[in-house]
């Protein structure tokens, strides 16, 4: 069978058939991966108005007939945690994703497009996001039908970002909020679902997300309870506190009461590797209590986030501006480096987690620094005659940004 496959999204599966009709189109002699699990098997699929009516060994006619022999036919694959929030604005036919066969693009980690206020809005217009397009919507669902009057060629939903509701009403503050502003935030998260959004989820390892206590997130997740949605995080810790976070996502599921999913579960650091079954454990004591707890992860040994995450959240408090700043401080600097090399329960620290020597940069917002993409950051330290933590820093401040590397 060749590599190549032929993707359909299956937005209904039919009953087998063998009686003649006439269909608008016709797939015939495919080895069929229906996502079931069991094994491929050939049929054919005959589709009415977009949506499949038989599968089976089909006899009629066709307005158009696929000969799909030597390729796996199967449902569109769902990319349920997608990053291509700002692509899809400045290129919709989603190529990478198309050609891979994603039909289904899922956004809403931690983060969403929606909603934004004005100074929210400043931000992205002076960090350059979404390619320069105009920034039109305020609400979530002002973003997702600003995608669709564009022109996309995969479907979208999205979660609501618990941190952007949090950056929406306390910006990037460490604190809690008042009672008022939480209420805000309640408020902002029901318009969200009333609009379609399909849950919340949180980013726990990030400044301003990290500011948020358990409770915050409890009174949030309960309004997102009652429209049946989903809780998604990337969770407070995926290595040394790894079983504390995880009972953290259970609680906000019971007080919530709401279900919850483990977004990308690892254990990440060699001294958490022997945690694996102490996680099952959790969860499945989760799950016999009747809670709906689930995870996934992915099926490789890197991961993927920007520099932030290999410095603690008090010295980005405030936003970039104000980081950059504190990073400019020889004694805020002098600080940070040992806390940055120092290893801590206190915040996630994935650059020591993940080992050092692994850390591929692979984006910058300055057109001077992307000749660097690709490199290690080892080959940009030796280059630069700076220390790997040296290196960080300088281009956080140089970038404007908190960076792109992918850690193995």
């Amino acid at each position: 069978m060749r590599q190549l496959s032929l993707i359909l999204w299956l937005a209904l599966l039919g009953a087998c058939t063998t009686s003649p009709n006439t269909y608008d189109l016709l797939i015939v002699n495919g080895t069929i991966y229906d996502g079931n699990g069991g094994e491929p098997y050939q049929a054919d699929i005959a589709v009415i108005d977009d949506r499949i009516v038989a599968i089976g060994d089909i006899a009629g006619s066709a307005d158009a007939v696929i000969d799909a022999e030597g390729y796996a036919v199967a449902p569109g694959f769902i990319n349920m945690l997608s990053w291509a929030t700002e692509s899809l604005v400045i290129d919709g036919r989603s190529q990478s994703d198309i050609r891979q066969g994603v039909t289904l693009e899922v956004f809403g980690e931690g983060n969403s497009e929606g909603p934004i206020n004005e100074a929210m809005r400043c931000d992205i217009i002076e960090a350059g996001g979404f390619g320069g397009a105009d920034i039109t919507w305020a609400t979530l669902s002002e973003y997702l039908e600003y995608l669709m009057d564009r022109g996309v060629s995969t479907n979208v939903a999205s979660f609501i970002g618990a941190t952007t509701v949090r950056k929406h009403e306390i910006g990037y503050e460490d604190r809690a909020p008042t009672a008022e502003e939480l209420q805000r935030m309640r408020a902002l998260v029901r318009e969200a679902m009333e609009e379609g959004a399909v849950g919340l989820g949180s980013s726990l390892i990030y400044a301003p997300a990290f500011y948020a206590s358990t409770d915050e997130l409890v009174e949030l997740a309960k309004v997102v309870g009652e429209y049946d949605g989903m809780y998604i995080s990337h969770l407070r810790s995926e290595g040394n506190h790894l079983l504390e976070a995880i009972d953290e996502l259970i609680q906000i599921a019971r007080e919530g009461d709401v279900a919850a999913e483990i977004y990308h579960l690892k254990m990440a650091g060699r001294q958490n590797w022997d945690k694996f079954d102490d996680v099952v454990a959790r969860v499945e004591a989760a799950q016999a209590e009747g809670l709906e707890i689930t995870a996934d992860i992915y099926t490789y040994t890197a991961g993927s986030t920007g520099l932030d995450a290999t410095m603690p959240p008090w010295v980005q408090e405030g936003g970039y501006e104000a980081w950059r700043k504190r990073l400019m401080d020889p004694q805020i600097r002098a600080q940070l480096l040992e806390e940055m090399t120092t290893a801590t329960d206190d915040w996630e620290n994935l650059w020591l987690a993940s080992g050092i020597e692994g850390t591929l940069l692979v984006g910058f917002n300055n057109p001077e620094l992307r000749h660097y993409t690709g490199m290690t950051l080892e080959e940009v330290a030796a280059e630069r005659g700076t220390s790997d933590a040296n290196t960080i820093i300088d281009l956080v401040i140089e970038d404007g940004s908190g960076c792109r590397s992918f850690n193995s």
